[in-house]
């Protein structure tokens, strides 16, 4: 059983909470190989790039975005997953069996790979998102990507990045750290990951299959003004969210003298 973490006793006067609370990444998860819960940008970062999403080839009920949600990758150990913060899937139903709301994404049920991968990093998950390169290769040829044995002959589940890269092979892997507004961009190529040169003064990145690209926004959304990934159109125009839009087109009417309110 593992051990509450323990938090000295408050001075007189007491400090700020900000300064003795104890923070996601400090408490235990319900499940031991996880570090903590999300934090609210792990909520608000994934709802902006799916608002933003527009493909001109596939409606939106048929291609899936999943946020936070258990991805099942290996038939073999039905129990191992990943939960990648964002991930896109094209050409399956937006409806599990055409009806129903995921509960999670079994990749042998669904038979479709993820085509794009987004990882927020947090404390203590760079390893977990990034890998180690040179160990991460090695365990991939020796263990054909099914992870590690461990000393008591049990397989232990191999790293994100390693299930990203070999196993699912997804073809584009971003990962952002709101702490430092770095982007880092990997795509799949010859069989691995290799990082693609970003300009750091405009931080975007063009997906030609989608015809699409992402990059970093500086702006305001849902009351929090920083900057946020999120996609653009082959014109490097930011694709507005419904509430952007309708916000647009309210302004617009009362440039020409109408009231939106009284046509809605």
């Amino acid at each position: 059983m593992s051990q509450r973490p323990t938090f000295p006793l408050q001075p007189t006067p007491p400090l700020p909470p900000r300064e003795t609370l104890p923070t996601m990444y400090d408490l235990p998860s319900e499940h031991l190989e996880e570090s903590g819960l999300p934090d609210e940008f792990h909520d608000l970062q994934p709802q902006l790039l799916s608002a933003t999403l527009r493909l001109r080839h596939y409606a939106k009920s048929d291609l899936f975005t999943g946020t936070d949600l258990n991805l099942y990758y290996d038939v073999r150990h039905p129990q191992w997953y990943k939960r990648p913060d964002w991930f896109l899937v094209l050409g399956v139903s937006r409806l599990y069996d055409g009806k129903d709301l995921r509960s999670s994404y079994v990749l042998w049920q669904e038979g479709v790979d993820p085509f794009v991968v987004v990882e927020l990093l947090s404390p203590g998950t760079e390893r977990e998102d990034l890998g180690d390169r040179a160990e991460v290769i090695a365990e991939a040829q020796s263990i054909e990507a099914v992870g590690t044995i461990l000393e008591n002959g049990e397989a232990k589940p191999p790293r994100k990045w390693e299930v990203y890269e070999q196993v699912l092979r997804v073809p584009y892997y971003i990962v952002f750290s709101r702490y430092t507004n770095q982007v880092r961009f990997f795509q799949l190529v010859g069989g691995r990951y290799q990082e693609q040169a970003i300009d750091l003064q405009r931080p975007r990145v063009w997906i030609p299959e989608l015809e699409l690209g992402i990059g970093l926004w500086n702006g305001t959304f849902e009351g929090v003004e920083r900057q946020w990934l999120r996609w653009y159109d082959d014109q490097g125009n930011w694709i507005p969210t419904d509430t952007e839009r309708a916000d647009r087109l309210a302004a617009r009417l009362r440039e020409l003298g109408e009231d939106p309110d009284a046509l809605s």
